[in-house]
């Protein structure tokens, strides 16, 4: 959404126009639901997140800043994810995940190999790893969080954020790995 636009919707949200809050609705809520669906699974609790996170946007819009282009998606972006945090601290026994015996040793500096991986592969990757492996990983990979921060957000050790971050890195190299061999072994 260009600049102009969006400072026209913005002002149109602080007047709390119905129409205002529908495109807002239109415009966002599918790059909104991938978010919220990277931090949680089944699509009911995505729904519900989401539907809180509206609520909560339209409750808080005259907290709203307009930093210039962009401002408006990154602070819908940012009550998404932490809808997402709230939902997973209220609905889940939330908790760091410290089984070794599935993760390959990985050198510190091997990354997945994702270069023409389809995004929706990567993604059903993502959301099956271990929940706190998941959300340390989302945190850190998409919201730019330092551990530090991430030990903050879901009440950890900051070593344990490294730890997990760690983890949920080996383990998706190794399905990144297992995924290209299925797709050659299928062209052999």
């Amino acid at each position: 959404m260009e600049a102009n636009k969006e400072q026209i919707l913005v002002n149109r949200l602080l007047l709390k126009e119905e129409a205002a809050w529908k495109e807002l609705f239109g415009a966002y809520s599918g790059n909104l639901s991938y978010v919220c669906s990277r931090y949680i699974i089944d699509k009911d609790d995505v729904h519900d997140v989401l539907q809180n996170s509206f609520i909560k946007m339209f409750r808080s819009i005259d907290s709203f800043e307009y930093r210039g282009s962009g401002s408006l998606k990154a602070w819908i972006t940012r009550i998404v994810v932490n809808e997402s945090l709230k939902h997973i601290r209220q609905h889940s026994d939330f908790k760091v995940t410290m089984n070794d015996s599935d993760i390959p040793d990985i050198t510190d500096d091997e990354e997945p190999e994702i270069e023409e991986m389809p995004q929706e592969a990567m993604m059903e990757m993502i959301r099956s790893l271990p929940e706190g492996y998941r959300t340390v990983f989302n945190l850190y990979v998409f919201e730019n969080k330092s551990h530090k921060q991430i030990a903050e957000l879901l009440g950890i050790a900051e070593n344990s954020s490294a730890s997990q971050f760690h983890r949920a890195k080996a383990m998706l190299v190794q399905k990144v790995k297992e995924y290209k061999m299925l797709i050659k072994a299928q062209y052999e």
